[in-house]
């Protein structure tokens, strides 16, 4: 579905419910967009590059929307791909679930930084705190876009699990009116988070975030180099032969 189909400005609905800004989602992936004012998202790990997704990932996706999923897709990598969720996420203030399911990526552990980055935020280096993945850095998104993630949505954790069942229990548990178990959790729909929409797109500063600076020093450095760059660029052929 196109971004932002059948949106208008931020205005209440019934049943503590909003609808979701012009332009929501804001950013485009491997989702499909179902129910504008469900309280749950599906996120399925992906592990395969995408010409060799498994009917196995695609059903889950299926699975999710068709249960009543705002939005169910894949993720794939622990920087980019996490910011690029984010946005959506947090673009939609009915969603207050994120339920993560299918294999753990054993190169990116997406995952679990996504768990740990629910339960430890991001260190002033614009790290994931608590994980293991190689390169959990969020250099693309404001800050207020991941407090708010923090804030808005519980992740229901059911990562290296893939039985569709039990995404379809999760996700219904999810819209309940009265608490409803599930595992450890107890479900409820809670109405929309009570404050205005982030509708941000990712600033693509950093696209390689393997190679950004890990340190003051580092950063110090990449600094003076892109400024000699610039001052490279900036020089018009035979300027210095005229002065």
């Amino acid at each position: 579905m196109t971004s932002g189909e059948g949106s208008t400005a931020w205005v209440p609905c019934p049943s503590r419910k909003v609808t979701p800004p012009a332009g929501y989602p804001p950013e485009e992936g491997r989702f499909v967009r179902g129910n504008d004012l469900s309280p749950v998202a599906v996120c399925v790990i992906l592990k395969w590059p995408a010409d060799a997704i498994p009917p196995s990932i695609e059903r889950l996706v299926r699975i999710g929307v068709e249960t009543g999923a705002a939005l169910s897709g894949t993720l794939q990598t622990e920087n980019i791909g996490i910011e690029k969720m984010l946005c959506n996420l947090v673009a939609n203030p009915n969603i207050r679930y994120l339920v993560i399911c299918g294999p753990e990526s054993p190169g990116h552990s997406t995952g679990e930084a996504v768990l740990a980055l629910s339960v430890n935020g991001v260190d002033e280096s614009r790290r994931i705190i608590g994980t293991k993945a190689p390169t959990p850095y969020l250099y693309n998104v404001p800050a207020e876009v991941i407090s708010r993630f923090r804030e808005q949505v519980k992740v229901i954790d059911l990562l290296n699990e893939g039985d569709p069942e039990l995404v379809r229990q999760a996700v219904w548990a999810c819209y309940q009116e009265e608490p409803t178990p599930f595992r450890d959790y107890v479900l409820f729909d809670p109405g929309a988070f009570p404050q205005e929409p982030i509708c941000a797109t990712i600033t693509w500063k950093v696209t390689q975030p393997w190679y950004a600076p890990r340190s003051a020093q580092e950063e110090a450095a990449l600094e003076r180099v892109q400024a000699i760059i610039e001052q490279i660029r900036s020089r018009r052929p035979g300027k210095d032969a005229k002065q």
